[in-house]
Formats: structure tokens, sequence, C-alpha cells
């Protein structure tokens, strides 16, 4: 296993590269330009150049260290099951808002070790900012501050206050009658409830920093979505767990799709097992 740490670096070089990339892209006139994959979403050339950058550098960093990304080839999805540490890599999480132009996407790097994710970087192209979580080791945002070198910050999350609002971060492009059945219970069972929607992995940022308290995700999405939040998260002191309480793991099944979870700020809180225990 590479020291963790010694790994920071090297990767806000590699994000800063891609996510250059990836603005290049999205301040150019051909930048709603997209095709569309086997399964519907959009597939773009700031994808594709951020894939071929990451997949590059992080082979440079480590050659024994195989990557999987949202772009990898099917061999590379079929082998992948054979892999006990790999990079789990969304080159860009959230298509649909960089072609919307909201601005609402990152670039999604986590190292998986025996099933978990032991290290996450979630970076902002467009703000230059990259929060890097290793559970247990750090937690911390990182700000381009030129020439170079970054500001650093620590991230935590937040802890429910009794009498204040509860936040509920959601996605911008899916909702549904089960996300609305949750609010209505943290309502009840909570007090007033603000709702929070943004896209991308933008969420476990927001966790991350305390800006928000629980993220229910019941739609689909696959295990790049998640690893490198989860990595982040755990490190502020959140968790990020199953339908059964159980912190999601990866390259467990034939299938890359993650199932449903809650993304939770203060991990230990006793409404968050109330809530498990309701089944919504």
């Amino acid at each position: 296993m590479p020291d963790l740490p010694e790994l920071v670096a090297p990767l806000l070089r590699l994000c800063r590269e891609a996510g250059d990339a990836i603005c290049a892209h999205y301040h150019s006139p051909d930048a709603t330009q997209y095709e569309a994959k086997g399964d519907d979403s959009p597939l773009t050339r700031a994808d594709l150049d951020s894939h071929a950058l990451l997949q590059a550098g992080l082979t440079e960093l480590d050659a024994n260290i195989p990557v999987l990304s949202e772009e990898s080839t099917p061999q590379e999805l079929a082998e992948r099951r054979s892999w006990r540490r790999y990079w789990l890599v969304d080159p860009l999480d959230g298509t649909k808002e960089f072609l919307a132009r909201t601005g609402e996407f990152t670039i999604n790097i986590a190292l998986i070790s025996s099933h978990r994710p032991v290290l996450g970087v979630l970076y902002l192209p467009l703000e230059r900012t990259a929060y890097v979580g290793i559970p247990g080791v750090q937690a911390c945002c990182y700000r381009d501050a030129g020439g170079g070198a970054w500001s650093t910050s620590e991230l935590a999350t937040r802890d429910l206050e009794p009498g204040q609002p509860l936040t509920v971060l959601a996605s911008r492009r899916h909702g549904g009658p089960r996300l609305q059945s949750c609010l209505n219970w943290l309502d009840e069972h909570w007090g007033p409830v603000a709702r929070l929607n943004s896209g991308s992995a933008l969420k476990f940022c927001q966790l991350a920093e305390g800006v928000g308290d629980v993220y229910p995700r019941f739609s689909p999405c696959c295990e790049w979505d998640t690893a490198a939040g989860q990595a982040v998260l755990e490190a502020a002191g959140g968790s990020l767990q199953g339908m059964d309480g159980q912190p999601l793991r990866y390259n467990c099944q034939d299938s890359l799709l993650s199932p449903d979870f809650y993304a939770f700020a203060e991990a230990a809180n006793p409404l968050w097992r109330q809530l498990l225990q309701s089944g919504l």
C-alpha cells in the first residue's frame, strides 16, 4: 500500500490538469455537444479528455495500481473483479450539469483497497478546489492559490442541534415519492426541514464542510459516483450507509450500480438509526 498522504500532492496536480481541460471545453462554443452512450447518458469531449489525462497520470503515479473509470473499456470493466486495490474514477461527474451550464460538476478519484475507499478526492474544476479525505488520517479542503500553491482548511461535519432546522441535501435531477416520504418522516420526527438541491458529488462536499445533515439517495448511481465522496465524508466525521446500516463496499458484485444509501453528517446520532429502521 502506498503512503496515502504522499499521494495527495500529485493527485492535486493531476486534478488541476484534468480540471483545466474540462474548463477549456466548458468555455468553448461546442460545450453543449455530446454523444449518447448505451444507457442514454451523455458523453462529451470533456469526459474523454479528462479520462485520458487521469488514466495516464494515475498509471504514471503507480503502474501497479489499475484504473477503473466510467469511461474504461469493456475489457477493463471485466477484469476489475480480480483487483484488490485500484483507482476508481469518474472523470466528469455531472455531465448533465456540464451541458446545462449549472457549473455543478466534479472530478471523483478514490483509491479502493479490500473493497473500501481509503483515499478520496473530489475536485471542482471551475472553483479549482479539492476536497480530500483519508479516513482516520486527514480531511482537508485545498484551494488553488496560484503558482502551484494551495491554501488548506480542515473539513468537519456538523452535529444536529435540537431546535435547529435539519438540512437535507438532494439531487437536482432526482426526486420522487420516496424522497418526499423521507422528508415527511424527518419533518415529523425532528422538526423543520430545509432542502438544498445540487448536482454531482457536491453533496458529499457540503456534508463534509458542515453545510448539511443528510443526503438520501434512492435513484440509480454507480460506484464511481460514491467512492471518493465516501472517503471524504468518513474522514470528516460522517458516514455513508446502505439501507442495512453498513458502510458501502466496492467491487463486490458483477454490477457497478450502487445500492440506495444515506449519507450522514453526524454518524452516531440516534435519529439516523430510527430512519433506517423505518424502512423508507
